[in-house]
């Protein structure tokens, strides 16, 4: 077997080449490797403070109104009705179990 037909048979492509998809995949454990899994919560949280430096604080609250719409406008207004009582329920189940645990 040739290096390029162990090339083509670990990812199915002609030359070894990956995709997007993949390139991106395997960068990101290289990553998570190398610097942990907290690092994309460090680099996030740093992300959003830009964010809110250059856009203000007001610009989460207008994508969080255009998403809430687009979600309403996908699934109904009743959506948000059933995600919220499941939300309740959990709640009250987690609460009664702490409860039961503290007894």
């Amino acid at each position: 077997m040739t290096d390029e037909s162990v090339k083509q048979e670990q990812n199915g492509k002609p030359g070894g080449e990956m995709s997007v998809r993949e390139a991106g995949k395997k960068g990101g454990d290289t990553v998570r490797e190398r610097y942990g899994s907290g690092f994309y919560e460090q680099i996030g949280r740093k992300g959003g403070q830009a964010t809110r430096e250059r856009h203000g604080a007001q610009f989460y609250e207008q994508i969080g109104q255009k998403g809430g719409r687009v979600v309403k406008d996908k699934y109904g207004s009743d959506f948000y009705e059933e995600i919220g009582h499941k939300g309740g329920q959990k709640v009250k189940r987690l609460i009664a179990e702490a409860k039961k645990i503290l007894e």
